[in-house]
């Protein structure tokens, strides 16, 4: 007979031995005067031929043979007699003949192989021996266990049970214990567990636990049955309880432009943007990075020693840095104290063409041979003296360079960069001066300064504060500017091309040269500039001598008369002359305030009668950089017109014009 499905028969006794082992027949007796019993309707196999009586009795009629082999259905027995109903075909029809038989059934039991399916409890399960409940049950197991059967069994009694196997055991499960459960495939998704959780072995927690999974950390999977999340961790592949975890979403990314991060710790490289995620490569703490992305939960993707992944912010510092990060080759870390290879005319015609293209009056025209005769002179690279003199002093055009001749900014401070800058007597003077002082201060090992014979680099953090551990070179204490000995290498580069063959084959001077003398020089101010002392300021009858018992206390008006270039400064004082070297110019504001001296910035600077500029021009105006005095009001404060445009100031004749504000810099205010 061809059915869907293959059916095997198997009695009760024998559920769990092979499915076509023979079974005894029910023995049912003769018992013609019994009570009637009920039960629930069973389906029975006819062991032989049965035949179909019209009461439950041998004395009563056969009203239809039942071949062997053919299954009959039954709710009621007398005895040892059933009455059963037979469905069979007639001329084409079905048709069902009802009546009593005795002997020759036993109880059948449907078997129907099945693609392999899973199934998970719906709430607490047993597990049996048999496809039904003769026996005690073998296993008891919770809700959202899963199981896989590739059997379906219908009972003689019509329920419907699954085979499946547990610890090593060929068991059944109640079909309306459990529910279908597909396996899913999904793109490989990221779980982050909840609290401690555990691989189990197959589908369920009533499995051997494989492996801890700690609270916090993160797993993947891309395939589920039920609640159950296929994963390998540690080594080992099992299950996840879906309810021990929550999905991870991707914070999202914000570029992050280029800015640079101080590791403080030794870090893990994440593989996700959490803790709990695996490491791929730990960052030493004092590495710089500079991340790619900013992630919205506060991580920042990085890259390092070819793995990418994500450090928590917390444990960077946003820095400032020179460090190129990738080499330490060419012009920012060549021994400056080797000689370059250039001419005169590579370092004129660089100036040259920034003067050509910006039409500013540069010091440094045709200067380039004075940079390479101070450079053999003192043992010092020329091409970085020429590039240094360049940077700080924009190619010659600057204030500073212009008015003092010193290319350097030497001296200068950022609080009084005109008035604190060493006056030098010529462009040359001044190179050769900045040239001995490099090689014996930063350029010698045994001067405090001597961070390396190169460039080198700083790295400061947002509140401009030194990272001396990753700071180096000539860059550690010469400028504050973390960028300043990238920006010197750039413009040597732009001189001459760097030649790795030339620097490996040329040789440090290691010559010690003494510190040159500071050169004379004086800042002379106008006549009647007003200062008040914001501290005491200990006074001197002369510069050097032993100070005067009595200082200028704090709140003293004075006259500033001038400034020279070892910092000592004349004043008067109450008619009398005295000098104080107190004043620190990197952070004069806390000494001294002046009320009104004034820089001239134009070239020259138009004196009017009137406060604009269809006034007449009074004289030939007023030349760069020289110091005026600004006209006060009762106040102290200095006058301007209306439209705060002009200042009024007083000439040397004594007489007063007025000029226009854009071209007047306040000194020492």
């Amino acid at each position: 007979m061809k059915k869907a499905c293959k059916a095997l028969f198997l009695s009760t006794a024998l559920l769990l031995g092979p499915a076509i082992a023979p079974v005894n027949s029910l023995d049912l007796g003769m018992t013609e005067a019994s009570e009637l019993v009920k039960f629930s309707k069973t389906t029975y196999l006819a062991t032989s031929d049965l035949a179909v009586r019209s009461g439950a009795g041998t004395k009563f009629k056969t009203v239809i043979k039942v071949p062997k082999g053919k299954t009959v259905t039954s709710t009621e027995r007398s005895g040892d007699w059933y009455k059963v109903s037979y469905v069979y075909t007639y001329k084409g029809k079905s048709a069902t003949k009802t009546g009593w038989v005795k002997g020759g059934l036993k109880e059948y039991y449907r078997y129907i192989t099945t693609q392999g399916i899973y199934y998970i409890t719906k709430k607490q399960s047993s597990l049996y021996s048999s496809p039904d409940m003769k026996k005690k049950a073998v296993y008891t197991v919770a809700a959202d266990n899963g199981f896989h059967s590739t059997q379906k069994v219908i009972n003689s009694i019509g329920h419907t049970w699954y085979r499946v196997s547990y610890h090593g055991k060929t068991l059944y499960v109640k079909g309306s214990y459990v529910s279908q459960s597909p396996i899913k495939n999904f793109t490989r998704t990221t779980f982050i567990a909840k609290k401690d959780a555990y691989v189990y072995r197959s589908h369920g927690n009533a499995y051997t636990k494989l492996m801890k999974i700690p609270q916090g950390v993160s797993v993947t999977s891309e395939r589920s049955v039920g609640n159950w999340y296929k994963v390998t961790y540690r080594g080992k592949t099992g299950y996840f309880y879906l309810g021990d975890f929550t999905k991870y979403t991707k914070p999202v990314e914000y570029a992050n432009s280029g800015k640079t991060y101080l590791i403080n710790a030794d870090l893990n490289v994440r593989k996700l943007a959490n803790w709990s995620s695996g490491g791929t490569v730990v960052v030493p703490k004092g590495k710089i990075i500079v991340p790619s992305h900013k992630t919205s939960n506060g991580w920042y993707k990085v890259s390092y020693s070819k793995k990418t992944g994500y450090v928590p912010a917390s444990h960077l510092q946003q820095v400032t840095t020179g460090d190129p990060l990738s080499s330490r080759t060419g012009y920012q870390f060549v021994d400056l104290r080797k000689p370059a290879s250039v001419s005169a005319k590579q370092i004129n015609d660089y100036i040259a063409s920034y003067v050509a293209a910006t039409k500013k009056p540069s010091v440094l025209t045709n200067k380039g041979q004075a940079f390479i005769d101070a450079g053999k002179k003192y043992g010092v690279n020329s091409v970085y003296l020429a590039a240094h003199a360049i940077h700080e002093s924009a190619f010659g055009t600057s204030q500073i360079s212009l008015g003092k001749k010193n290319l350097f900014g030497f001296g200068a401070y950022d609080a009084s960069p005109y008035i604190a800058a060493v006056r030098f007597s010529s462009v040359e003077q001044n190179i050769e001066y900045i040239a001995r002082e490099m090689k014996a201060t930063y350029l010698n090992p045994q001067n405090w300064k001597y961070k390396g014979a190169y460039l080198g680099y700083s790295t400061k953090t947002m509140k401009n504060a030194r990272v001396n551990e990753n700071s180096t070179g000539m860059n550690y204490f010469y400028a504050s500017d973390p960028m300043w000995g990238r920006k010197i290498a750039d413009h040597m580069a732009k001189i001459v091309r760097y030649s790795s063959s030339h620097y490996s084959k040329a040789k440090i001077n290691a010559n010690g040269v003494s510190m040159p003398t500071r050169p004379q020089g004086t800042d002379k101010f106008p006549e009647n500039i007003e200062a008040i002392a914001k501290k005491d300021l200990a006074i001197y009858k002369e510069k050097g001598k032993e100070p005067v018992n009595k200082p200028i206390d704090k709140g003293t008006k004075f006259l500033l008369l001038e400034k020279t270039n070892d910092f000592w400064v004349k004043i008067r004082v109450d008619e009398e002359i005295y000098w104080t070297n107190t004043i620190k110019f990197d952070v004069y504001n806390q000494f001294i305030s002046v009320s009104n001296l004034g820089r001239s910035t134009g070239n020259p600077l138009n004196v009017r009668k009137e406060p604009n500029t269809s006034s007449a021009i009074i004289g030939s105006g007023i030349k760069l950089n020289s110091f005026v005095e600004l006209v006060l009001k009762k106040d102290g404060t200095p006058k301007m017109d209306n439209t705060k445009k002009w200042y009024e100031l007083r000439l040397d004749d004594k007489t007063t014009g007025w000029v226009s504000a854009h071209y007047i810099v306040r000194e020492l205010k």
